[in-house]
């Protein structure tokens, strides 16, 4: 099973694709898709959508792993984010993938056991699970990656 990984976002949004089978997980890409912050937000989700859509396109998901929003304080960065995430979920219904949503808590439990694992130690979990000689940069392709990995490993279970 082919999934992409998502971690939302306006100003860089992460996204990772693997290879899952016979539980083993093999990378295929992974990046992050940046928007100008001084672009107008209308141009930027036009921007992320395209991206989105071409990345789908090139690397043939046939599954969706998005995490969901988890916002506390910031009104305002949880409703741009909510705006990104929503261009990335219709990219992913256009191109027919069945698409899973995962809270921060769930990620972290899926991967390292602890729903509290700080960053670093996810981005270990993500390196050594993919078998991958360094740690994905930026933060934000790591945790699309760990995105990845959760639904790989949770489906299997489903």
């Amino acid at each position: 099973m082919r999934i992409i990984g998502i971690d939302p976002g306006t100003g860089i949004l992460g996204f990772g694709v693997i290879e899952s089978e016979s539980g083993k997980n093999q990378l295929v890409d992974a990046g992050v898709i940046r928007t100008p912050v001084k672009e107008d937000d209308a141009v930027r989700l036009q921007t992320i959508y395209e991206e989105i859509s071409d990345i789908i396109a090139q690397t043939k998901p046939q599954e969706m792993s998005i995490e969901r929003l988890f916002f506390a304080q910031n009104v305002t960065t949880a409703m741009t984010v909510a705006q990104a995430r929503g261009v990335v979920l219709l990219a992913g219904m256009q191109a027919g993938l069945k698409i899973s949503e995962y809270t921060p808590l769930q990620i972290k439990q899926s991967l390292t056991g602890y729903g509290r694992a700080e960053k670093k130690q996810m981005q270990e979990m993500v390196r050594v699970l993919l078998g991958l000689p360094e740690v994905p940069q930026p933060d934000d392709c790591a945790d699309a990656l760990a995105a990845a990995l959760t639904h790989a490993a949770t489906s299997k279970v489903k």
